[in-house]
């Protein structure tokens, strides 16, 4: 785990500064579409646009779909500390995360200028939360100390069926971890000074969430459970079973699994409010069924509260997947990370291809060899996670194991083509120049 996840900040930072160059050459809400848009040439631009933007689109709407249903599934996990027969029903795990998808909803809808006080309570609680876990796990280690090479280095081989590529499957909770950076453009118009403070943010999140993210981990792979046990966990769900074990209590794990509750819940709130005003700046373009809906902005609170509430009633759709098929509903939190990938990589190598003559220009870029070579490594490690991703995480595959991810990326992708084929290449026209947030009444 912690090797892994040194490899995974060492190429996310990759495309956290390659991103970061995009974003304060054409900081706007629209992200990765628009710049896809400004950078490749007028002949294929429209064309290019419309295919970002709707893996920006598909990839915002289920990476917070993933957060929200990883919330519920670690409330109802939690309930096992206490009673360890306790197996929760599709059905109770769906009203859990529609309580969560309600919560944040209006949390986001009317609580739009209290948004940067929490972003800042978050950041300090996050750091107590990190420290006390630190502390507690170290002190208490009720099953064990692992020696600093077990720690630092194990990787179990044996239990996924992928033999020495086990560590790379191994890392995509970490890939996972960092998949949303680009998802702070859609800020942009919401801060001042975005040319430089959207890429300093960008650049930043990777280092500082990195290094954050290892006084965590480290604790954790030191006084793991045996990883066959960890594995069984109930819903899926590792931390609270790590807890409760390593604390020796239910009442200690329940203590530090509440700490990741109410961090998961600011991360919900983040996310979501991110997601709608991606879905807020892509309808603004005319580039969605009845855009000019989703366009709209609550002119009391400052919310694009239409888009948002287009965010959740997809996400509570999708949540429905679940009550039939688990694994197919997996898919869609996979595609997630797929979406996003595809969408950062576009816009960069469109940058390459036309040897990064527009991000020279930007009053945050790097020096132009290190920026190729950051490119390069960005796009490459975009391609292998596309893979990555898209392959089951055990072997040998069976209906329930097997990763439908892509399957379910082609498909939307299929969807917004017909679209496009059917309606919208005779309205959309590629994103104007971003004039801010803007209030319809």
């Amino acid at each position: 785990m912690f090797l892994g996840w040194i490899v995974v900040l060492i190429f996310d930072e990759c495309i956290a500064l390659s991103l970061s160059e995009l974003a304060s050459r054409y900081p706007t809400s629209a992200g990765p579409y628009y710049w896809s848009f400004q950078l490749a040439s007028p002949k294929y631009r429209t064309v290019l646009s419309f295919i970002t933007g709707w893996s920006w689109l598909i990839g915002n709407w289920t990476i917070t779909l993933s957060v929200n249903f990883g919330f519920a599934s670690l409330v109802a996990a939690t309930v096992n500390l206490f009673r360890p027969d306790f197996a929760v029903e599709p059905w109770q795990l769906l009203l859990i995360f529609y309580a969560l998808c309600f919560l944040t909803f209006f949390v986001v809808a009317f609580g739009n200028k209290i948004l940067p006080l929490v972003d800042t309570i978050c950041a300090v609680f996050t750091a107590i939360s990190i420290l006390v876990t630190l502390i507690t796990l170290s002190v208490k280690a009720d099953v064990g100390r692992h020696s600093p090479s077990y720690t630092l280095g194990h990787y179990d081989t044996t239990l996924s069926g992928w033999g020495n590529f086990s560590f790379f499957i191994g890392i995509l909770p970490a890939a996972y971890t960092f998949s949303a950076l680009g998802m702070i453009s859609s800020m942009a118009e919401e801060c001042d000074k975005p040319t430089t403070k959207l890429p300093n943010a960008l650049s930043l999140c990777v280092p500082i969430g990195g290094i954050a993210g290892l006084f965590f981990i480290i604790p954790i792979c030191a006084t793991l459970p045996d990883l066959e046990d960890v594995l069984q966990a109930p819903v899926g769900q590792a931390l609270p079973y790590i807890f409760g074990r390593v604390t020796g209590s239910p009442g200690g794990g329940l203590a530090l699994t509440i700490l990741v509750f109410i961090i998961t819940f600011f991360c919900s709130i983040s996310i979501t409010v991110a997601a709608s005003r991606c879905t807020w700046a892509f309808a603004r373009d005319n580039a969605i069924p009845a855009a000019s809906l989703w366009a709209k902005i609550d002119e009391r609170h400052g919310t694009p509260i239409w888009a948002l509430v287009l965010t959740t009633v997809v996400q509570l759709l999708l949540g429905l997947i679940n009550l039939g098929s688990s694994s197919a509903f997996l898919a869609f939190v996979s595609v997630g990370v797929i979406s996003l990938a595809v969408s950062y990589g576009i816009p960069i190598a469109i940058s390459l291809t036309y040897r990064r003559k527009e991000v020279q220009v930007a009053h945050w870029k790097m020096p132009k060899a290190v920026g190729y070579a950051v490119n390069t490594l960005a796009v490459a490690w975009i391609v292998f996670e596309l893979v990555l991703f898209s392959l089951p995480t055990v072997l040998p595959v069976t209906a329930v194991s097997m990763n439908y991810a892509i399957v379910v990326f082609v498909g939307f992708m299929a969807l917004s083509a017909v679209w496009y084929a059917v309606y919208a290449r005779k309205v959309y026209r590629g994103p104007p120049e971003s004039d801010g947030l803007t209030i319809d009444s």
